[in-house]
Formats: structure tokens, sequence, C-alpha cells
């Protein structure tokens, strides 16, 4: 299943970065072919992991985000990485933090703390020669 699609089936809106923006996903893939909801563990872990944000209200993610937990295969079930993410932008949130660096294990995630919601996020591979800018934290979980 593709995460566009257990977002409209889950009435998940993503916010795209444009003010007053929602994307709403595509019910077929480009070629026309139906999305199998077997089609990966990847796409249910997700699914589950999404699932427990929106029962548990923790931190969000941005459309953007979202692209890139999926093209890069980001496990947020893995050592509780998405506890531990949500635990980092509250202690951000409580030091005063308006944009965060949030470093768990070999992957980086920059939130706005103010907003409760991830922006972007890398792997060790992809973080190789980057800057970050426009934060005023980090916190290494």
């Amino acid at each position: 299943m593709l995460i566009s699609e257990y977002m409209l089936r889950s009435n998940v809106s993503v916010t795209t970065g444009k003010a007053g923006a929602v994307h709403t996903p595509q019910q077929n893939v480009p070629n026309g072919t139906a999305v199998s909801p077997q089609s990966s563990d990847f796409a249910k872990e997700l699914e589950n992991q999404l699932r427990q944000l929106n029962s548990e209200s923790g931190v969000q993610f941005s459309k953007h985000a979202m692209d890139r937990i999926s093209e890069r295969n980001i496990d947020l079930s893995a050592d509780n990485k998405l506890d531990r993410l949500n635990k980092a932008v509250t202690l951000a949130g409580e030091k005063g933090s308006d944009d965060a660096l949030v470093m768990i294990d070999s992957t980086a995630f920059v939130v706005s703390v103010k907003n409760n919601k991830v922006i972007t996020t890398l792997t060790a591979d992809d973080m190789q020669g980057s800057i970050f800018t426009n934060i005023d934290s980090t916190v290494i979980m």
C-alpha cells in the first residue's frame, strides 16, 4: 500500500508547505495500475506507525517528510525511534526551541517544534556533506 493511499483511507491530512494547501492522494499509481494493499512490509509498518501517531497525538509528518521516509526506507519502529522522536521534540519544546535537529541513532529529523511537525528526515548516507540551517537546537537521543 502506498503511503498516499493509506492517508486517503485514514483521512490523514498532509501539509504541502504552501499555506492552506492540503495534499489529496491519488487512488492509482501513474500507470493506472491499482495499488495492492499487501504491497510491502514497510508500508504496513508505516501504516501502523501513522495510526499510532494519530491516536497518541504525537509529532506529525509533513508530506515532504513522509516522502523521504518512504524513499529512504526509514523504519520508525526500529529501536523505538518514533517514541524517542516524540520525547526529543517534547524536550526541545521545554527548552524553548522553535526548530530542532533531532538525531536518533544514524537518522536525522528536522522538526518544527512549535508546530510539532517533522519537516524532513535523512539517513547517515544522506547527511554526508549536509549543512543544517534555520535550526536553534539539536537533540541527540
